[in-house]
């Protein structure tokens, strides 16, 4: 399939999100095609209009960078296939040949007394907080079936949440209308110029600081990495990320360890704030405001940052749910999606691919960008809510009848091999092509840049 010479829809509605230029958007040309497009809601139009934008956006700093105008930037070419392979690239993935585990026995669907609810125990400590919360005696699917048939779908949620754990009743409707992208107001922004940059590495010499776990913010990052930025993860020593999806999500990145509430981590943290561009976060709000690291704080201490800001349920989320964590199943369970993609029998359904999380990597890599072309000193934030509001009240509606359903497409020209700290990775290429080598293991990097 090839769409070319008219301007596609949701680009031009996520390029207006992110502040773009529309005559611009007539310049992305789609080829190819993938296995997003089944289903009720319009999977692949959000994916590949992601995609577009983020290309998009690195044409324009490219451009920049090299001395010209925005206008500059070249035409773009989107392969919808090499997008369909990108968002499902956690199920593509293969660690020394095994299959990664990508949802825990206690992560899933479960009958209530009045309904359903969606739980995420991927994470040991989540796992314990759940079993914990609802008085499990044992941590195994059918106790917990058991418990939640005999309690209403909000009272388990709110015994989880209450615990620490991870559990949302599936709502029927759709949730409330959530902005794409929000830009935080500061005073005294400063203009950071970059130089120029390497032809086809627009983010070159750019240096991320990355403050994001699972998979919306890690692809942001990786994404921002595969195009020339030096990404550096930086996690607590006490919460370890799963190897497989640091082994899928830390592609063009390094990763190291710091204790914020020791001194000396601490110093060394302020240290590479000093010199980083840009700074991307994925914590829920309120938890980085606690160590004086909020977008507001960060702005006014060095002026010329990018901060992009990433949560589950939205700043304008109402309360508790500004501030409670999620993960893209949780937002489809509680926005109305995993409703929306029911089955016949009722049971609450899923998205062909984690597209809250993966499109909104890809917006948050394009929204950085475009700051980085407008000189830096701005801060940006984004939701995997709001990505599903744009899902679900911004895009023309999709046909068919179920969303994991998949047309016929193979997956195997953006497959590739590569050794990494975990072994060999089969592993999916980005749309915008394929990194130099694989990931180290995590949190076993220096906390360091690199020369520039």
């Amino acid at each position: 399939m090839t769409i070319g010479g008219e301007r596609d829809f949701g680009t031009g509605q996520a390029w207006e999100a992110l502040g773009g230029a529309p005559e611009f958007v007539e310049r992305v040309r789609f080829v190819g095609g993938g296995d997003l497009g089944e289903g009720p809601l319009p999977v692949r139009e959000l994916a590949r209009a992601a995609v577009a934008v983020c290309g998009l956006a690195a044409g324009e700093l490219g451009a920049v960078r090299a001395g010209g105008s925005a206008g500059d930037r070249p035409s773009l070419v989107v392969d919808e296939g090499a997008v369909a392979t990108a968002f499902v690239s956690e199920r593509h993935l293969r660690v020394a040949g095994r299959a990664p585990m990508v949802f825990a026995p206690l992560s899933g669907f479960w009958r209530a007394a009045d309904g359903w609810v969606r739980t995420h125990a991927n994470y040991p400590h989540h796992e314990a907080a759940l079993v914990r919360a609802l008085r499990l005696p044992s941590a195994t699917p059918e106790a917990l079936r058991a418990e939640v048939a005999g309690r209403t779908a909000v009272e388990v949620q709110e015994l989880a949440y209450g615990a620490g754990g991870l559990a949302v009743a599936v709502a029927e409707r759709y949730g409330a209308p959530q902005p794409l992208v929000e830009t935080v107001r500061t005073t005294g922004a400063r203009v950071r110029v970059l130089g120029g940059a390497p032809q086809g590495r627009p983010a070159a010499g750019v240096r991320v600081l990355d403050l994001t776990r699972v998979i919306a913010g890690p692809v942001a990052t990786r994404t921002l990495g595969l195009l020339g930025a030096d990404v550096l993860r930086i996690d607590p020593p006490g919460l370890p990320e799963a190897d497989d999806a640091y082994a899928d999500t830390g592609f063009g990145k390094r990763s190291a360890l710091l204790d914020l509430a020791r001194a000396g981590d601490r110093a060394v943290f302020e240290g590479l704030l000093a010199e980083a561009d840009v700074v991307v976060t994925g914590y829920r709000p309120g938890a980085l405001e606690r160590h004086g690291l909020g977008a507001r704080e960060l702005l006014e201490r060095w002026p010329g940052l990018v901060v992009a800001e990433l949560c589950a349920w939205g700043w304008r989320a109402p309360e508790p749910w500004a501030g409670r964590r999620g993960f893209d199943s949780l937002v489809q369970a509680g926005y109305g999606i995993a409703a929306a993609c029911a089955g016949p029998d009722g049971t609450p359904g899923v998205l062909p691919a984690q597209a809250l999380d993966h499109g909104t990597g890809y917006l948050v890599a394009a929204g950085v960008m475009r700051a980085l072309a407008g000189g830096g000193g701005r801060g940006l934030r984004f939701s995997l809510a709001g990505t599903g509001s744009w899902l679900v009240r911004g895009l023309p509606p999709a046909r068919g009848d179920g969303c994991a359903r998949a047309a016929e497409y193979s997956a195997e020209p953006w497959l590739r091999e590569t050794g990494s700290g975990y072994g060999v990775l089969r592993h999916a290429v980005s749309p915008f092509g394929e990194w130099g080598g694989g990931p180290s293991r995590w949190g076993t990097d220096r906390a360091v840049w690199l020369p520039r």
